[in-house]
């Protein structure tokens, strides 16, 4: 009988929660991410004049997906930051259109690679969730599009920036959220008509002891030690998101 009391009494409070509200949660159902399959678009010095590589005629992109929709278009390899984020270079179409200029029968966004007006480039580096599926642009110091070749290692970018002035080289480390770089030393003087292309191979990471090694061009390596810190990214939680947009080319 006793059995038969406690039984009762648990699905007298079991209804009790239910008829209040407090009955748990139902779990979040999570964003799909992913990068879609590869493809060539048209690509010129006078498309990108500071991103294009010598001969350079075609970038390959990929759209960056969230549930299905296409929320960027990316290019080259993406880096795991950590197991729910990752780095990826955004691909930005861009209307190069002069007020003068007329449109022809087929200039309208979109990706097929007709002439007209619309020019791809190299834009910067997102940081990418995969939980809440939210892209972030990374504000990386001293970072030029047509000079630094970012190198990642864990959560830290090198590359060889150049200063607001235009005039200076130098060996950047940034550490992802962090405010400062975690790194910043003068490699050489710059000059944006005459500079090699490249200005600088990638720069090369060594785990033990954590150390990168910089090759600006005409000059020997350097390399500087890098004091190891804990990760200063700190990713959202998934509450109060925004519904995905779909990315449509300008």
């Amino acid at each position: 009988m006793k059995t038969r009391g406690v039984i009762a009494a648990v699905a007298v409070l079991a209804a009790a929660f239910a008829a209040s509200g407090l009955s748990a949660p139902a779990p979040h159902k999570g964003h799909a991410v992913v990068l879609g399959a590869a493809r060539k678009v048209s690509y010129s010095k006078a498309g990108d004049p500071a991103g294009a590589a010598a001969g350079e005629d075609s970038l390959r992109i990929r759209a960056l997906l969230v549930d299905g929709v296409v929320k960027e278009w990316t290019t080259g390899d993406a880096h795991d930051v950590t197991d729910r984020s990752f780095a990826v270079r955004r691909a930005i179409r861009l209307n190069d259109a002069l007020p003068s200029d007329k449109p022809g029968p087929g200039d309208k966004p979109g990706l097929s690679d007709r002439q007209g007006h619309w020019v791809w480039q190299r834009g910067p580096w997102l940081l990418v969730d995969r939980v809440t599926g939210r892209a972030a642009v990374l504000k990386l110091p001293d970072y030029d599009p047509g000079v630094s070749q970012v190198s990642w290692f864990r959560d830290y970018a090198a590359y060889c920036g150049v200063t607001a002035s235009g005039k200076s080289l130098y060996a950047v480390v940034a550490q992802v959220a962090a405010r400062k770089a975690v790194l910043a030393k003068k490699l050489a003087g710059f000059d944006a008509e005459s500079h090699a292309d490249p200005a600088c191979a990638a720069a090369e990471w060594q785990r033990e002891p954590l150390r990168i090694t910089f090759h600006p061009a005409g000059k020997d390596a350097v390399s500087f030690d890098i004091v190891p810190g804990s990760a200063v990214l700190v990713e959202d939680a998934d509450e109060g998101e925004k519904p995905v947009e779909e990315a449509k080319p300008n």
